[in-house]
């Protein structure tokens, strides 16, 4: 993978140094397959000395030639980063390019806020700890599909989806390789090439323009396409708690709404994201789900692992990420939970998955638009 870079160590060297050193961003080819192998590999044009890091991947110690794929550029503590700043994600290691910015309300469990500024828990939900949102910036990205195969074992590749607008209830549209980015996961960097992300929708949306900065600026296109799907790319609520050093963020998309046998079925989706933020290494044996629906049933669901995974925790490979889906036969619910996690001894303890609440938004929205699948 391009020069994956984990928060720790390499983001803080990254800023430590980015003020008085320019670093250079490469990756490893193995040149006897033809295969694009990556292992992280920093250096300091200044002083050429390596820049700490880990490595993720490894590969045949034969013909190996080292490319440049960018350079690292400041972090941005406050503002924000514009359409097509270059990024590499600091937790999951790919390259990505920024389309457009959102502006959430993170619901930060860990964080307890005066009484009078508080948000009440859905009813039912465990604990009846209070949380007042904050706006926090988040990015709609696209990911270089090229390093897609390399992130599976800790994220799936992340997918705008959505209802299609035809008789077929059961029809589930996806454009993949589209993800939503906190700001403090983006560490920027920049390239000399025209085309420096592999994504079907890369030359579609952004083009090269040398007297910008960034160079890249968004297309006719990709106006029209946010404009339009506005509703169904909306970012508007985040949830974050920790239990035991293990993080857990839910951030909700609703879907759209399905008539089936004579009643209205709304659908939305969900991405989780789990970090451990310990030195522990932990183990995600089962999911245990509560879902309140406005119509006043309260469905239990149990399972082994999540979407067919029990994933492994641990400081190289802190987080994973996946989405899934839901749908009631009400226009709001909430659902809440835990997760189990197993440690290396044998113990368990129980994650808390925070409260979130399933809002169809008035569903007066018209269908996606502005994309042929």
């Amino acid at each position: 993978m391009a020069a994956c870079a984990l928060r720790r160590g390499l983001l803080s060297t990254v800023s430590k140094y980015n003020k008085k050193h320019t670093h250079r961003i490469l990756s490893v080819v193995d040149g006897s397959s033809g295969s694009e192998v990556f292992r992280p590999r920093v250096q300091c044009r200044t002083c050429a000395l390596p820049v700490q890091q880990r490595r993720f991947m490894t590969s045949r110690p034969e013909s190996k030639i080292l490319e440049t794929v960018g350079m690292f550029e400041a972090v941005k503590q406050h503002g924000k980063y514009e359409t097509g700043q270059l990024f590499l994600h600091s937790v999951f290691g790919y390259r990505g390019i920024v389309l457009f910015p959102w502006h959430a309300r993170l619901y930060d469990r860990d964080i307890t806020p005066p009484l009078t500024e508080s948000k009440p828990d859905p009813p039912g939900a465990h604990g009846s700890k209070e949380v007042k949102g904050k706006t926090h910036t988040y990015y709609q990205v696209l990911i270089d599909t090229r390093d897609c195969p390399h992130i599976s074992q800790r994220s799936q590749t992340e997918a705008v989806t959505f209802l299609a607008n035809h008789d077929d209830s059961r029809a589930l549209y996806a454009i993949p390789g589209l993800d939503y980015v906190s700001h403090e996961d983006i560490l920027p960097y920049n390239s000399a090439e025209q085309i420096p992300i592999q994504h079907e929708l890369f030359e579609r949306f952004l083009m090269f323009n040398p007297d910008k900065s960034p160079p890249f600026t968004s297309r006719d296109t990709l106006k029209a396409w946010q404009e339009k799907n506005h509703p169904w790319l909306e970012l508007s609520d985040v949830h974050r708690e920790t239990t035991e050093n293990i993080r857990v963020t839910v951030i909700p998309f609703y879907m759209g709404m399905r008539e089936a046998q004579n009643s209205h079925v709304y659908w939305w989706r969900y991405c989780i994201r789990l970090e451990n933020m310990g030195s522990e290494v932990v183990q995600l044996r089962e999911r245990h789900w509560r879902i309140f629906s406005l119509s006043g049933t309260l469905e239990t669901v149990r399972g082994r692992g999540v979407v067919g995974r029990e994933p492994v925790l641990s400081k190289e490979q802190p987080a994973f990420q996946y989405s899934s889906h839901v749908s009631l036969q009400a226009p709001s619910g909430h659902m809440w939970g835990t997760f189990r996690i197993e440690r290396t001894d044998g113990s368990h303890f129980d994650v808390r998955i925070p409260p979130f609440s399933l809002e169809s938004n008035k569903d007066d929205k018209a269908p996606p638009a502005g994309y042929t699948f």
